[in-house]
Parts: C-alpha cells; structure tokens; sequence
C-alpha cells in the first residue's frame, strides 16, 4: 500500500508541473477572448479551468501521506469542483479521468471499506473515458495503472497490464490535446510504470 501511495505522489506531482504551464497557456486564451468580447465563451473557459485545477490539486493533496487528516475535506473540494466543471463540459473523457482518480483516493484513504465500493465504478470510468476517447492516453494508462494497482494487491499477473500501458506509451507519441490548455500529462509516469512492470 505505501508503494502504491508513493507511486501515486509522485506521479500527480508531476501532473501539477505540467498543468501549471496548460493553465497559463488556457488563461491566456479566456483573456483573449474576453478582449474580443465573447464574455459568455470567457467565463466558461475559465470556469472550466479552475474547476478541474481545482479538482486536480485537492485529489493530488489527498495522496499525500502528510494531509491524511485533512483527506476526506480535500477529496470532497476536488468532487465539487470537479462536479461544477462537469455540468460545463458533460461527457468529457478528461473529466471522468479526473473522476477515476478521485475515486482513487478515496480507495487509498480507506481500502476495505471504499475498495469494494469505488472499484468497479472507477474502471467504468475508465472504459466510458475510452468509449469517448480511444487514443487518449491517459485513459489508457490510468485504467491499466489503476487495475495493477488491485493485481499486485490480490496477487494476479500484471502482464495483459502492462501491455496497456505500452500502448498508452505509444499514444502520448501521437496525442494532440483538443487546445492549448487540455491535459498533456502522463508520459513520464507511464514509462516509469512500464520499466517497474511485472516486478
């Protein structure tokens, strides 16, 4: 579990470096736009950006061992916010990724009783993601990172996994984000996850 954890920060840390430079490239936009004088696009624009930051940086925070008190009210401001980005853009693979890992904090903040419960949503996730989106990336890797994590705990190859995250290594080569300010994170962490695949 502690391997899991740290996999995790390290991971989303490097999410955050990534989205601080999207967020100011998407805030450039909002103000390009709100200059030209489209204040309705603008302010969805920037809604959208802060609710999923918003969701991102409260999940990222939860993962981190030293904010286990403070967990539960970061994960539940990462679902408002992400909640709030959701009714500005429904059905988007970006946003259920971001909802896969809240529900992945949650599971590691409390394993047995959230386990069994959050799992097979989280997977759903992941596969409506991919059903929008087959060649993003990182719906991918997330589903493929998420169900080595429930492999290595019960004790069942990881293999038909780490294929996936192969494959998802092969998407990030061809990945054209939507706009300058939608996610491009994840291919450092999915080559990281390949190299420690099936140890």
């Amino acid at each position: 579990m502690t391997k899991i954890i740290t996999t995790l920060v390290v991971f989303l840390a490097t999410v955050l470096t990534v989205n601080a430079q999207q967020y100011e490239q998407g805030m450039g936009k909002a103000f390009a736009t709100w200059k030209t004088g489209n204040a309705t696009e603008a302010s969805a624009l920037f809604e959208r950006i802060a609710s999923v930051d918003i969701a991102l940086v409260n999940t990222t925070e939860a993962f981190n061992p030293a904010n286990a008190k403070n967990a539960t009210a970061l994960i539940n401001k990462a679902q408002a916010a992400l909640d709030a980005a959701e009714l500005i853009s429904p059905n988007n693979a970006e946003i259920l990724i971001m909802q896969a890992m809240i529900n992945t904090a949650w599971i590691v903040q409390d394993p047995m009783t959230n386990g069994m419960k959050l799992s097979a949503p989280t997977i759903e996730l992941y596969e409506r993601a991919l059903k929008l989106a087959p060649e993003n990336p990182r719906a991918v890797f997330g589903k493929a990172e998420f169900e080595i994590g429930g492999a290595q705990y019960w004790g069942t190859d990881t293999k038909p996994m780490c294929e996936q995250v192969a494959k998802s290594i092969e998407l990030f080569a061809k990945f054209k984000p939507e706009t300058e300010f939608h996610p491009t994170w994840g291919l450092d962490r999915a080559q990281e996850t390949l190299k420690n695949c099936g140890k």
